[in-house]
């Protein structure tokens, strides 16, 4: 790989965690390329001397580095990732939707007003940290109220983890307060509802207006989808930001440990309870309702964690019983597919 090469692959996010996944020869044949937007019916490809369209695979989000088969692009191979964004998919059939993939710093944003939800933070810090992802908390609209510290506080009281930032995404302050996560290179990606200000804050990164953004009633608090796709924007300062739509519903799935790190304190009690298998409802020597009743654990938040916790056990065994069930007919349909052709 020559140096002007090398250099192109690390504009767009190329480390050395995925260069050493794959050796010269292969990267001749098969060059390196990330996806940059996922459309209905493509996959945006860019890479050195490479920006092309193939067609869009369930197993592949943006943020992926391929390595492209320009002859059979569907198997184009998939790196190993550094970290992975997914949710259970909307509707019935308990499928896994990939979101993102390769971030560094996860910037979870709400607004002073409405949009401002607690339990939905909680959610989107468990996804962030089960990735292994950075996650802080960007609080837009603060030029707007008279006390956005009341925001910050109810915000900061989640996670001593996760930096807190109040800003107005209109304004000059997203560049400086957000550079230290922004260096040339780094991937990072704005998630949060419609109408909170994804959209203006990327363009406060670019330092231009070029990504189109709508206002939100402020009637109820209630955004409009501006972006209708994932696509990454890469930045002046060579940051890649990705833009997503605004998410409404966020069902967890294999993301216990993510909600243990957010709920630290009431998992350390946990392993404080007599019996192994406690449900900390009524059972003897649960230390959960013991702290309860001392008054040091928030009956609300202690609500919040069970109904993650729960949540997440039946999104995760869902999702594992269709595994299942769709390898065992995957098996049967085999075993006739042969039965049918000894037979004729």
């Amino acid at each position: 790989m020559t140096a002007q090469s090398r250099s192109m692959l690390q504009t767009l996010g190329w480390q050395p965690f995925f260069a050493d996944q794959v050796s010269p020869k292969t990267q001749q044949s098969t060059p390196p390329v990330r996806v940059m937007e996922v459309r209905r019916n493509a996959l945006y490809l860019r890479g050195d001397g490479i920006d092309d369209t193939v067609p869009p695979r369930a197993d592949v989000t943006v943020g992926d580095w391929l390595l492209l088969d320009r002859d059979t692009p569907a198997a184009s191979a998939v790196l190993e990732r550094k970290s992975l964004i997914k949710r259970r998919a909307p509707g019935h059939d308990r499928s896994v939707q990939l979101i993102a993939a390769n971030i560094d710093t996860v910037f979870i944003v709400t607004s002073c007003n409405r949009d401002f939800n607690v339990a939905r933070l909680e959610r989107y810090i468990a996804l962030a940290f089960d990735a292994g992802i950075t996650p802080a908390i960007l609080l837009t609209k603060s030029d707007l109220v008279t006390d956005a510290h009341t925001y910050v506080d109810a915000a900061q009281a989640i996670s001593e983890q996760v930096s807190v930032i109040a800003l107005n995404a209109k304004s000059e302050a997203p560049r400086a307060a957000l550079a230290k996560w922004c260096g040339a290179g780094k991937t990072v990606a704005f998630l949060g509802s419609s109408g909170v200000g994804k959209s203006t804050l990327t363009n406060a990164l670019a330092g231009n207006d070029s990504i189109e953004t709508q206002a939100v009633r402020e009637s109820d608090a209630r955004g409009r989808h501006t972006t209708t796709g994932r696509q990454m924007h890469v930045m002046p300062d060579g940051c890649l930001v990705l833009d997503t739509p605004g998410v409404r519903e966020l069902q967890l799935t294999d993301a216990a440990a993510g909600i243990s790190d957010v709920f630290a304190d009431l998992q350390e009690l946990t392993t404080q309870c007599r019996f192994n298998d406690c449900k900390h409802t009524v059972e003897p020597g649960c230390a959960i309702q013991a702290a309860l009743k001392a008054g040091d654990v928030d009956p609300a938040r202690l609500a919040r964690w069970r109904k993650l916790m729960e949540e997440e056990a039946f999104n995760s065994t869902s999702i594992a019983q269709r595994k299942t069930k769709d390898k065992t007919l995957g098996k049967t349909i085999n075993q006739i597919q042969k039965q049918n052709r000894k037979r004729y």
